[in-house]
């Protein structure tokens, strides 16, 4: 009995490193598909809305989207939990723990359709004269629609989270990518035919449900996942809360960093202002994909080194500075390519993309990309910390860095319009997730923060020859045909290649480029 226990032991282990291998490269294929279909589809939506509409489309999603921050980050807390049931191999607990956190999040979405639905029908409180009578009648519609498609997301995402907690990557990612090419191909046709915005989020309600609802059958059909709802364990309810209340924290944190940012302008300038600020939102989350499509595929490997009681402080310690350095690393290769890629072409690329009128779109960009590097790079940190139950500090620095970038934000916007409210984002992303936290994660997570940066300092070399041979380069050739613009892309990335590869990568990552790791 103890062979064969040994060998599913092998299996489990086998099976669940192929998962992570496939979960990092259908990340990444999902990824680069849902960059291409939005840097395709995205100029076409805003063509065929208008700026104003693309404005209020964007304004209304980010003020229901706050609405989020009530699930308290207990997705977090699932897995933490559920890695600890496992590793007792306690069945029954599981099942418990199931039922408990279904439940929970069907009361959280009736309270956010209930608030959503309040927010829908007073929405001249929030916008005051910044909207007009006809993008009032639209807005609200589009709030009710967008209101009913969050309040059943958050018990459909209790689904989604039991597939991550098992590290079945592979179909949470096929999944993903299966929405991402239906998406356009739907909307394409409807505002082809003169459809607007209502018909667009009506159909993200119904590609989200049917989503949804392959969540749940794999959970009940394949991992066949039992809820129960009895007996409840009144003691991890508490320590659940008392565990998520700071991730919430910081859900607060990037509802006003990334969202009521948008909603400061529709008040104060209109939403043309908040469609150039839309615009630029939307290429820095395709730069912060590249960041976090890897990083969260390792989140329950984490929480099992954490909760591996066999390994000494130091081990763990060990452990967790290799990996959080090594993913890293990785970040930086990506991240370091598109933001000085975007530096160079980025202005170009703009007018290419959405057109004259979004000049301001290419500075506010490039302000987000390289405020936000440090964070991206060492966003695996996030989940490290929630795994040592370790992230109270670091919600706290959050919370006042978001009413900080409030105030700053209300103020400027005023002044310079959406410049100004990125300005009040880019002082936030240094001073808390940029200088504050990297003494954290030294001091009390035990990561050795300055070996990560002299790694991360050691690869930037890399940079010197392609930042360099640009800037030479741009002295003399223009880049505003599409055929030079295409070419230069080309060249750089291929010299920034060349160049990392001779002068950064290390033996592993080389490896896992020739797709021999």
């Amino acid at each position: 009995m103890e062979i064969v226990e040994i060998m599913l032991d092998r299996i489990k282990n086998n099976i669940s490193k192929h998962q992570l291998k496939y979960g990092v490269f259908y990340s990444y294929v999902q990824m680069a598909l849902g960059v291409i279909i939005s840097l395709l589809y995205t100029p076409y939506m805003i063509r065929m809305l208008g700026k104003n509409e693309f404005g209020l489309y964007s304004t209304v999603s980010s003020t229901i989207s706050m609405l989020t921050i009530l699930n308290f980050g207990l997705n977090a807390g699932y897995i933490r939990y559920y890695a600890k049931y496992n590793a007792e191999k306690d069945k029954e607990a599981i099942d418990r723990f199931n039922g408990l956190y279904l439940v929970i999040f069907m009361i959280i979405g009736l309270i956010a359709l209930i608030c959503g639905l309040g927010v829908s029908f007073n929405l001249d409180y929030v916008f005051s004269s910044g909207l007009t009578p006809d993008e009032y009648t639209t807005a609200r519609v589009l709030a009710i629609l967008t209101t009913v498609n969050l309040a059943v997301s958050f018990p459909a995402s209790v689904f989604s989270t039991i597939i991550s907690a098992h590290e079945k990557f592979v179909v949470l990612k096929l999944l993903a990518m299966i929405r991402s090419v239906a998406t356009p191909a739907i909307m394409v046709p409807v505002l082809y035919y003169g459809y607007k915005s209502v018909a667009m989020v009506s159909v993200t309600v119904i590609l989200s449900l049917l989503v949804d609802f392959c969540y749940y059958l794999y959970c009940r059909k394949i991992l066949k996942i039992k809820f129960r709802f009895n007996n409840f364990d009144k003691g991890i309810l508490v320590s659940l809360f008392a565990y998520t209340f700071f991730i919430a924290i910081n859900g607060v944190f990037d509802q006003i960093t990334w969202s009521v940012d948008k909603c400061i302008l529709a008040r104060f300038k209109g939403t043309a202002e908040v469609a150039v600020y839309s615009v630029a939102f939307s290429l820095y989350m395709f730069y912060q994909q590249f960041s976090t499509s890897i990083s969260g595929v390792f989140t329950p490997r984490l929480h099992t080194i954490v909760n591996n009681k066999s390994l000494s402080v130091e081990q763990r310690n060990t452990e967790l500075t290799e990996l959080f350095i090594r993913i890293g690393r990785i970040q930086f290769y990506v991240c370091a390519l598109v933001a000085s890629g975007f530096l160079f072409f980025g202005k170009q690329f703009l007018v290419f993309w959405v057109g004259n009128g979004y000049e301001d779109s290419y500075y506010i960009t490039l302000m987000f990309m390289f405020a936000a590097s440090i964070a991206l790079i060492q966003n695996v940190g996030i989940e490290i910390q929630r795994a040592m139950n370790n992230h109270q500090f670091r919600s706290i620095v959050l919370f006042i860095d978001s009413l900080m970038n409030l105030a700053v934000s209300i103020y400027l916007c005023q002044i310079y319009g959406a410049i100004g409210c990125a300005i009040g984002t880019v002082v936030v992303l240094l001073f808390g997730p940029g200088l504050v936290l990297n003494i954290f994660y030294h001091k009390k997570c035990g990561i050795n923060i300055i070996l990560f940066w002299k790694n991360i300092f050691r690869i930037s070399l890399g940079l010197i020859v392609p930042v360099g041979l640009m800037v030479l380069t741009i002295r003399y050739i223009q880049f505003n045909t599409f055929t030079n613009f295409i070419c230069g892309i080309v060249l750089y990335t291929f010299v920034y290649s060349l160049s990392m590869w001779y002068c950064s990568l290390n033996s592993y990552e080389k490896g896992l480029v020739l797709m021999k790791k």
